[in-house]
């Protein structure tokens, strides 16, 4: 039995963009009021600095910032895993201590990135930032953008310490997912990366799930969550493709981070274009954007429709 409270990090968790002004630096107003809105929505946490919060583009100073922002706002309310993966270890471990000082309920890390490391070194590299803290420590699988496959004998080698509570799967795997989740136990946290496969995860093992696009429709992940638990299957699946048409729309635009922001613009929340090389949305495309935040908040009504029956 592990000595933290691993309910807290189960369920829906956004992957919380990172908000910027006009001169493209931090905006930790915007951040703030960002979170506020994500608190309202009722998810279970926010999980700042990662992919889709932009963490390897910014500074250490300026993602010791984002989070600075959202653990001040809702801190109290929601549950906060600071990503504080990084290229180098000694960064990932100020920004550790950092998450620590702040209040953030625990961190994160991907491996250490662009140089092709041995297991050894990712073990090295988790192992320094685990003993920065006393935090839980949930690693982060995501093969197709770090080049690291972690295989079940390093999850787990690390599984049996106490604070390593568990793993986000960003893989597309659901199998590598079930087999994560029998490798670490029923006491060890699997996390569902992959937003189009949110129900799939789930019955296969996963505890919650951690993605970006929830960002834009967290009422529609709620929708899922929620017939899922209440076993009503066919309800869950039907809410499961309508999610998975609007992330193939979102996927269509030129640039996913930068459509999921001029959609939150379009609702009142500005958090800036996204940071080079990521890319923004052209005036060509706002349009679309446009149409399809209508469809979204559509099947939002209907969703809250159907709950309030």
């Amino acid at each position: 039995m592990r000595t933290y409270d691993l309910e807290r990090f189960k369920g829906i968790t956004i992957a919380m963009y990172s908000s910027y002004n006009e001169a493209g630096d931090v905006d930790q107003k915007a951040a703030r009021q960002l979170a506020r809105y994500y608190a309202k929505s009722g998810v279970k946490g926010l999980y700042v600095g990662g992919s889709s919060g932009e963490g390897m583009l910014q500074s250490v100073e300026e993602r010791k910032q984002m989070l600075e922002a959202v653990v001040a706002e809702v801190g109290q309310e929601l549950t906060i895993i600071a990503h504080v993966g990084a290229a180098a270890t000694r960064d990932s471990v100020e920004l550790a201590r950092h998450a620590k000082a702040v209040g953030a309920h625990a961190v994160s890390a991907v491996p250490a990135i662009y140089y092709r490391l041995s297991p050894q070194s990712v073990e090295t590299h988790w192992q320094e930032i685990v003993d920065s803290t006393d935090l839980p420590f949930i690693i982060y699988h995501i093969p197709q953008t770090t080049g690291f496959q972690l295989s079940k004998s390093l999850l787990v080698k690390m599984a049996e310490q106490d604070k390593v509570i568990g793993v986000k799967i960003s893989a597309e795997s659901t199998f590598e997912l079930q087999q994560f989740k029998a490798a670490g136990g029923k006491d060890f946290l699997v996390l569902n990366g992959p937003d189009e496969q949110y129900l799939a995860g789930r019955s296969i093992g996963a505890d919650g799930g951690i993605g970006g696009t929830y960002g834009v429709m967290p009422e529609l992940f709620l929708k899922i969550e929620s017939c899922y638990v209440q076993g009503q299957v066919a309800e869950a699946q039907k809410w499961q493709f309508i999610v998975n048409e609007l992330i193939v729309e979102l996927l269509s635009l030129p640039s996913l981070y930068g459509a999921c922001k001029a959609i939150l613009k379009l609702r009142g929340y500005d958090t800036g274009e996204p940071r080079l090389p990521l890319l923004p949305i052209p005036a060509s495309e706002l349009k679309r954007v446009e149409d399809l935040n209508q469809r979204i908040l559509s099947y939002i009504s209907q969703a809250e429709g159907v709950v309030q029956e």
